[in-house]
Formats: structure tokens, sequence, C-alpha cells
């Protein structure tokens, strides 16, 4: 059974019910849509976890040391213990940083000019010195393998969303200021990209449109966890993860 489907917005937070400590993340999240990249693996292959590995119940995939349960409050907890200059954690070929991320898989890119196509977070970052990328949107692999939009909350508390300015990989991002979350308040966000329209909200406020610059829209999908783009290690935990098209 899944308990993430069903929330209510109390103070501009989505509250869930309630998550099982003793679940694996499947029986708790609705897995199906994803698979996991994880920290570790080879050079510049990390290790990935399908969505039919993942589970659907309380005893599916689970890794002690990158993703997991809390066992005081259900919430799932990405993990990742540096970079490559201090830890012997991996990235992948085209970046410097590493990640415990949700990739989704399924389906495996959408049209962003369809009716559409929404994630949404509920979280907390519970340990970061520096800046960590909480949820993206990816450009199709076969196109780029720069991201369309990601968004980034830093040690100060500060949200800014990273727009790629066309979908050639020598382009790079502009930064936007979306909000402010005091560090280790519980706060959610939701990303739209649809209709050819780019936004986002924070914690149930009015959705901000963010220019797309020369994208055009091109085939994308969703990312959410813990994408280090920092040196020392971190942790987020998420109460919620939706995706909708």
């Amino acid at each position: 059974m899944h308990f993430t489907n069903i929330a209510l917005l109390l103070g501009g937070v989505s509250l869930s019910a309630a998550l099982d400590p003793n679940c694996a993340p499947g029986g708790n999240f609705d897995l199906s849509h994803w698979k996991l990249q994880l920290p570790s693996g080879k050079t510049d292959h990390p290790d990935e976890v399908s969505s039919d590995k993942l589970g659907d119940d309380c005893h599916g995939y689970t890794n002690s040391r990158y993703f997991f349960t809390d066992k005081s409050d259900g919430s799932l907890v990405f993990k990742v213990p540096g970079d490559k200059t201090n830890s012997n954690c991996v990235s992948t070929q085209h970046s410097d940083h590493c990640r415990s991320e949700l990739r989704e898989n399924n389906p495996s890119s959408w049209d962003p000019h369809a009716d559409k196509n929404r994630l949404f977070g509920d979280l907390k970052v519970t340990k970061n010195d520096g800046e960590i990328c909480i949820g993206q949107i990816h450009i199709d692999d076969h196109v780029s393998h720069k991201p369309v939009a990601e968004l980034y909350y830093n040690s100060e508390g500060d949200l800014k969303m990273g727009v790629q300015l066309c979908p050639d990989n020598s382009c790079k991002q502009k930064r936007v200021n979306v909000d402010h979350v005091p560090k280790g308040e519980r706060f959610t966000y939701e990303i739209h990209y649809e209709k050819n329209t780019l936004s986002v909200s924070i914690n149930g406020k009015s959705f901000q449109k963010l220019n797309t610059h020369k994208l055009n829209g091109p085939k994308s999908y969703f990312k959410a966890g813990n994408y280090n783009q920092k040196s020392s290690s971190t942790e987020v935990h998420f109460y919620q993860i939706k995706v909708s098209h």
C-alpha cells in the first residue's frame, strides 16, 4: 500500500497519511515511475536500481548508506558522502557531482507541450554546508546531457532555479531566485513544465513562471532527491514525491 497519494495542505505544507518507519521506501512511496541512481559503482557508471527492484511493499530495496527509511518518522532518506575529491563516490561521465536521486523512468521522457507534467516534493534538508539540487527537469538523453532546470537549496536556506539557456550542451544556466526556507525546516515544491511553460511553487504559493530562453520544449523527464553540488556530505528527507502527466 502506498501512503503518499492522500494529502492535504496546512500552512503551505502538504501533510500525507502516516509513513511506516518499518517499511522499505517502496512500501511508503509509489516508486513505479522511477529508477534510483546511487553515488556508488564504477568510474563514470554509478549504480542504478530499477523500479521493479525498488518494490511496492515493505520488503523492497533499501541501502543503509544512501537510500533508506528514517526509523523515527518513515521519511525517505537520500544521502551523499561528498564528492570525488574527498570520498569514493561515483558520478556520471558529464558531472563532477555525486547523487542519490530518483530518475523518472515510466515514462522515460515526455513532451513539455502536453497539458500536464508535474513534480511535487515534500521534504526537509537535514545536512548541507553548500548547495543541493533537490528536484530537476532533465532534457532527454538522446538530445543533450544538460538539464532543463534544477531547483537548488543552499546552506542559507535560499531556493534558486537554474534554467538552461538552450538545449545545446555548450550552454550554461541562468539562476533565478525562487524563495527562502530556513535551514532544517520542512517545505514543499511543485515544478510544472506543461503547455511549453516552466513554473515553480514553494509551500503552495502562487506559481512563478520562468523564462525558458531558447530551449523550445525538448523532450524531458523529472528527477528528485539529493544531487550534491559541493564537497561536504549531504542528507535530504522526503515525505512525499509525486509525479503526474
